[in-house]
């Protein structure tokens, strides 16, 4: 018997771990921010609580949103597309085949087997055969703006809840340190698994994500040192 052959692809995960990633390192990221800004400006712990929990909801809701438009958008792109392709198809069949045919040329492909490659696919279904090789659709790659939206939410709640945990957990004095700490080591780990899921370099994922969050609480603190001093001043 012919042995079996198995190859590991990381294409038809690109859509839910893009949300996914995106959700969970915006959530830390967003979150650990905003109450290191808050902490900076000398704020009593319950006070960093209620502006790190509404930075929570308000940043689930603004990426389950922002997400679903963005992906509703590229759906309805691709439905325009296919219902053009269908019309063609039923008014100029010769030249849908032709046109596919050409495809398979540019490829690589001899004219007389592309043009007999072609015929064979548009029996079998011409418009997913148009949506395949001319505008680059398939099941996997098709968006889906409801599940996109409810990853990036469900992601981004999930990473928000680890600052949060940070500065509920932490000693009064030492809030800021640990929640900078444990925000940078969750991003890292968040881009190792991007890395690793994705087939690229878990190093330079970790990296990536962990200089852009440590950026971003620096800035968050600088604004949080300043106003919070001109306010009690």
């Amino acid at each position: 018997m012919p042995k079996r052959h198995f190859e590991i692809h990381y294409a038809d995960r690109i859509g839910w771990l893009r949300a996914a990633v995106l959700g969970a390192n915006d959530g830390i990221v967003s979150t650990a921010s905003l109450v290191v800004g808050v902490a900076a400006a000398s704020a009593v712990r319950g006070d960093v609580m209620i502006a790190g929990i509404a930075g929570m909801v308000a940043g689930a809701m603004s990426m389950a949103a922002g997400e679903y438009v963005s992906v509703s958008s590229q759906a309805d792109t691709e439905k325009a597309d296919l219902e053009r392709e269908k019309k063609e198809l039923a008014t100029d069949s010769a030249g849908e085949h032709r046109e596919l045919a050409n495809i398979y040329i540019k490829r690589g492909l001899d004219p007389a087997l592309a043009k007999k490659v072609s015929e064979q696919l548009m029996a079998h279904d011409a418009l997913m055969a148009h949506a395949r090789d001319e505008l680059g659709l398939s099941e996997i790659h098709t968006a889906q703006p409801i599940q996109a939206a409810l990853a990036s939410a469900l992601s981004f709640a999930v990473g928000a809840v680890l600052p949060l945990l940070a500065v509920l957990l932490a000693p009064s004095n030492l809030m800021i340190p640990l929640v900078v700490g444990s925000s940078l080591f969750f991003l890292a780990l968040m881009g190792v698994l991007a890395a690793y899921l994705g087939g690229a370099n878990i190093w330079i994922g970790a990296l990536r994500v962990t200089f852009w969050g440590l950026l971003a609480m620096l800035a968050t603190a600088l604004v949080g040192k300043l106003f919070g001093t001109n306010v009690a001043g």
